[in-house]
């Protein structure tokens, strides 16, 4: 019987075939941990009591689901002791968290969305968590030993490992730390992540795409003209049918791309002419852009690659455009000029 490749084993042989750190690889493991904590409150629902609204707000104006406070503190206590972080982020947080003063801080940030989709939890649909993993730049602590939210703000493309858990039919762990996208699998009985999915690679075509059609109305008109393409379908311009699919739920809606192609669209509209879109530049955006280019996808906001754009603030919002690479190119060329 072959052995199977646990997420402990990969992180191990990642740390002697690509000098992957020691605390990295620890880091990812204790993440990966609480992910299974998480899937275990999310699959008692109501039996656990953790159904319903808090009702509270996040920084973001939205209503709180028990299970979205559950989540953030799951991922704050599992990762606040062991060393290996300088602070954590969190899109349930109005600014960053800093490391306990008893415990001591290590070289690396961590930003997440706890508990994505969680509009969902209470109809049964997937959600999940996504993470992304920065490194702390050098003397960024003031003489408080407090670490300002500048140190997070640092552009896609210097994130040195992201990953989301889908909680699901089965709970995955998808993961990269820079060479490929490997996914992972949670074997209940074994109470490991197993490797399930060894360097996937999204499609560069695609006859799918996710989009909240109800928000048309709303569009530029660059992403009017794209989704009227495929919608006209064989007979239109593109030549071809396509399908349409939309659950939601990010982590949701990108695995299903991850895993067998398509084009993820959360444009910017015209209700709210300010913000440059609805999605988390440093929560969702930047971690999905990184795996879904890993993968050898693409992701924009329509105008630029998501991984070049210079964050200004913990809770920048941004359109987003991720998926199929050829997908992906066009309705970004529709977006420039002339």
């Amino acid at each position: 019987m072959s052995s199977r490749t646990t997420l402990s084993r990969y992180l191990i042989e990642e740390t002697r075939n690509h000098n992957t750190p020691a605390d990295l690889r620890f880091l990812i493991e204790v993440v990966a941990r609480a992910c299974k904590e998480i899937s275990n409150a999310v699959s008692k629902g109501a039996l656990g009591g953790v159904l319903g609204s808090m009702d509270t707000e996040n920084v973001q104006g939205e209503v709180q689901k028990k299970l979205d406070v559950l989540s953030n503190e799951i991922l704050l206590e599992a990762n606040e002791w062991g060393g290996h972080l300088a602070a954590m982020a969190s899109e349930e947080m109005d600014k960053a968290y800093q490391i306990p003063g008893r415990y001591p801080k290590g070289a690396y940030l961590l930003v997440f969305d706890p508990l994505d989709g969680s509009s969902n939890i209470d109809v049964n649909v997937s959600v999940g968590t996504i993470f992304s993993v920065l490194r702390c730049p050098e003397a960024c602590f003031t003489q408080n030993d407090v670490l300002g939210e500048e140190a997070f703000l640092q552009p896609g493309v210097q994130q040195v490992a992201a990953g989301y858990a889908i909680y699901g039919p089965q709970t995955m762990l998808m993961l990269t730390l820079g060479q490929g996208v490997r996914g992972f699998t949670l074997d209940r009985e074994l109470g490991s992540f197993v490797m399930t999915h060894d360097d996937l690679r999204v499609p560069e075509q695609t006859a799918e795409f996710a989009v909240n059609m109800s928000n048309q109305r709303h569009w530029e008109a660059p992403v009017q003209r794209y989704v009227d393409e495929l919608l006209a379908g064989a007979e239109g311009p593109l030549g071809k049918n396509y399908n349409m699919r939309w659950i939601a739920s990010m982590v949701a809606d990108v695995h299903r791309i991850l895993t067998r192609g398509g084009i993820f669209m959360y444009p910017r509209d015209a209700r709210d002419p300010d913000k440059p879109g609805k999605l988390r530049l440093m929560y969702e955006a930047n971690p999905m852009a990184f795996i879904i280019e890993q993968a050898g996808g693409a992701a924009t906001n329509g105008s630029q690659r998501i991984l070049e754009i210079q964050p200004d603030s913990l809770h920048q919002r941004v359109a987003v455009f991720l998926g199929s690479k050829e997908e992906v190119r066009r309705v970004t060329g529709y977006h420039q000029p002339g």
